[in-house]
């Protein structure tokens, strides 16, 4: 494996990829130390919404959402729920922790050796891990429930390029600026919260009136990752490519955005700490 790395990347870049994994696995080991169930638990919180939002929107509200690849039941809306909410929760439990990542970490910032340009990727990559877990058991509730293994599912990937270079520039704007601006987690929980409604996770995009529809597609790439999600691995079939072409556009702008930004900000890090 090492022999193959230092084949195809330079060895810088093979002890930055080291260093992140270490960093990555140590997050979630601390991240659930002395728990008995472990990492489990963040599905847990995962099937604990899906529990709630399914009771409220499938059986008091009666949601109905009329797929023709799936039977049209209960457990049809919790898996078309959970195919929404596990991108949704992975980029928001990224972002959020990555508020504070460089102000606390005081003594990894002030040594002049570490790359602080890893100190963002750490939550974003420990939270998608997390949500892989996630994955499988959708993906294994799907093939139970509909007996098909979808052809585009090896699509999903490419979404997760799309999903990572959102929540990676993210984190590189609001853990930069956090440094500076310490009302920055606070401001991130409240757009979060607004964010979280005005993206189709709880609720069907044919809910949405029709001429707010598109602009909820086009101009909130986690709308088009939701319905990517569900594409794939509960329809079987791609209807938002144009959405996707867009929100891969708009992520790769923010991540440009985010790392200019926190490069810019980087040298200022151990004066302002």
């Amino acid at each position: 494996m090492n022999l193959k790395l230092d084949r195809l990347l330079p060895r810088r870049w093979q002890a930055l990829l080291e260093l992140l994994w270490t960093l990555v696995s140590r997050d979630l080991a601390v991240k659930y130390q002395g728990a008995v169930l472990g990492n489990l638990w963040s599905v847990l919180n995962q099937l604990s919404q899906l529990l709630i939002f399914t009771y409220v929107f499938s059986v008091v509200l009666q949601v109905k959402l009329n797929l023709e690849t799936l039977p049209e039941n209960q457990f049809t809306f919790g898996l078309w729920l959970f195919a929404g909410l596990l991108p949704w929760t992975a980029f928001t439990t990224g972002l959020i922790q990555s508020t504070g990542v460089v102000v606390n970490n005081p003594n990894l910032v002030k040594k002049v050796v570490f790359p602080l340009i890893l100190l963002p990727l750490v939550p974003v990559f420990s939270a998608f891990i997390e949500s892989l877990l996630g994955i499988s058991i959708l993906w294994i509730a799907t093939i139970v429930t509909t007996q098909v293994v979808h052809g585009v599912l090896f699509l999903l990937p490419l979404v997760w390029l799309t999903q990572l270079s959102l929540s990676i520039g993210m984190a590189y704007l609001v853990a930069g600026l956090t440094v500076f601006l310490r009302d920055i987690p606070q401001t991130v929980t409240v757009v979060v919260n607004l964010w979280f409604y005005l993206t189709p996770i709880v609720y069907p995009i044919a809910k949405v009136p029709a001429e707010f529809r598109q602009w909820i597609l086009w101009l909130n790439p986690l709308a088009a990752i939701a319905e990517l999600y569900r594409d794939v691995m509960l329809v079987g079939q791609i209807h938002h490519w144009g959405e996707w072409v867009v929100a891969t556009l708009l992520s790769l702008g923010i991540l440009c955005l985010g790392v200019k930004l926190y490069r810019h900000l980087r040298p200022a890090f151990a004066d302002v700490i």
